[in-house]
């Protein structure tokens, strides 16, 4: 192809994508440095010499610093320099890549006046604990708030100051049903009866009470259904009040009585009958709705998709009574197990549930025979599940070179996709792969390095930005033409 008719109508996106070459030498990579329309992907580079990141510093581009702060690669010496910037996000992004900081550094970082920062360092496991602790009468409730979700396990005076906060909002993240890490914090005996009664953070208490009849009338009748559910999932429940709460009006209540170990089976399958027909059943709110009638009609709508991809730890450790349950849910749990034996592998990998099949593959993607990991793949359909989307941006199986060279030609666009993991992928095939219609095997053929040059360039020219970027990307781009792209930029 004549050099001068490259036109690239994503020229922004080659730029990107040149930015990330392997293969871009470095008076190239620092020309890159002064692309006002994009350039940030260029500071995160991990092949940087300390003479550019000094340029990149001297330059003072808002973009490229957050992006070089951000860089895993970047030296302390210059991690230790932008700590002191005057850009508080700068600073911020310092934090979130602090794995290896100098002490002296955070030190002065858990002052800083931008909240930012400081809740970064709140956030970040790197921080050393007796810093992170200085952060639990910090004056800013969002820091204590990050603190409390992030540091789970901070010593008991930390998590007592912060279960015991003036703000509501930061006491209901310290005791709360969710945390951002494992394992869950238990909160001190002596605060529970506190804690209990404190409506923000009644619900994440709930499951460390002590069930006595006062407390189980109060929370069985509480207003609230996420404290419901708590209780529904408590493991000395009474199996009287385990049934009340499987009939609870809100279905997401139910939901966590159909995941118990001790529910009956008729019982489970009455939940399961009864959240499909309300479900179905339930209108839609007004317009004038209050938000809480909102929240139960979305509840109540989303609980049969959360039937579906409920995680049950003790199906999981016991799997093969569960191999075979009319449950999605059950069944992808034991397909978590990794001691399942080859016929109960082979049966949940043919499974009819796709979340089902995807999960055991996930789990033991070595039992996986060829013609297997081919049905599982062709039959794979992201749009049918969205809790599926995960396994389109993994390479969980492996195919032979063979049946790589054969998906060239496959019918369908997602096989086609594969091809190019084979490395010597025939360069006529490689060429058929650039002129695919579909954009996702443009994309994944962009960077073969068997890809004919005139290939190559017309994908810098492509109509989607993917693929014009990952052209960019490739190492067996000439260089005399990323001096023509960088040129044409202006660069």
């Amino acid at each position: 192809m004549d050099a001068d008719a490259l036109f690239p109508v994503h020229l922004d996106r080659v730029l990107d994508g040149l930015a990330t070459n392997s293969a871009l030498p470095a008076p190239m990579l620092r020309r890159l440095f002064a692309w006002e329309r994009g350039g940030a992907k260029v500071a995160t580079r991990p092949d940087l010499t300390a003479d550019m990141i000094a340029e990149i510093i001297a330059m003072g581009d808002h973009w490229l610093l957050h992006s070089l702060a951000l860089n895993d690669r970047l030296p302390d010496r210059f991690r230790i320099h932008l700590a002191a910037h005057p850009d508080g996000a700068v600073r911020a992004a310092v934090v979130a890549r602090a794995a290896t900081a100098p002490r002296e550094m955070l030190e002065r970082l858990v002052d800083d006046p931008d909240p930012r920062v400081r809740e970064r360092l709140a956030q970040s496991e790197h921080t050393p604990s007796h810093l992170r602790a200085r952060l639990a009468t910090d004056s800013d409730p969002a820091v204590r708030v990050a603190l409390a979700k992030h540091w789970t396990q901070a010593p008991e005076a930390v998590r007592r100051i912060l279960l015991t906060d003036p703000e509501a909002e930061v006491r209901g993240a310290a005791c709360s049903t969710y945390y951002a890490r494992l394992p869950h914090p238990v909160p001190p005996p002596d605060l529970l009866p506190a804690l209990l009664a404190d409506p923000v953070t009644r619900a994440g208490a709930v499951i460390h009470a002590a069930l006595d009849a006062d407390t189980l009338r109060r929370l069985t009748e509480d207003p609230s259904s996420e404290v419901r559910a708590e209780l529904a999932r408590h493991p000395d429940l009474p199996p009287s009040v385990r049934d009340v709460l499987a009939v609870d009006p809100v279905l997401s209540v139910q939901v966590k009585v159909f995941a118990r170990r001790d529910t009956p089976e008729h019982l489970r399958a009455q939940i399961h009958a009864s959240i499909h027909g309300l479900s179905r059943s339930t209108a839609d709110p007004e317009d004038d709705a209050d938000d809480e009638t909102l929240l139960q009609w979305f509840q109540n709508e989303f609980a049969p998709t959360e039937l579906r991809i409920l995680r049950l730890p003790w199906v999981t450790a016991d799997p093969l009574p569960h191999i075979d349950s009319p449950y999605v849910s059950f069944r992808v749990s034991a397909a978590a197990s990794r001691a399942l034996p080859a016929d109960a592998v082979a049966r949940l990998l043919d499974d009819d549930e796709e979340m089902v099949r995807l999960t055991m593959a996930h789990t033991a993607p070595h039992l996986v025979d060829p013609a297997t990991a081919e049905s599982i793949e062709r039959r794979y359909r992201p749009r049918r599940d969205k809790f599926t989307f995960w396994w389109d941006t993994k390479e969980v199986l492996a195919f032979p070179p063979t049946t790589l060279r054969r998906f060239a030609t496959d019918p369908e666009p997602r096989l086609r996709s594969f091809a190019p993991r084979d490395p010597d992928l025939p360069s006529e095939l490689a060429e058929q792969l650039a002129h695919d219609p579909e954009g996702r095997v443009r994309r994944a053929v962009a960077a073969h390095r068997n890809l004919p040059l005139p290939s190559l360039l017309r994908l810098l020219a492509d109509s989607s930005e993917r693929v014009a970027e990952a052209a960019g990307a490739s190492p067996f781009l000439p260089v005399e033409h990323m001096e023509r792209l960088l040129t044409r930029a202006g660069l």
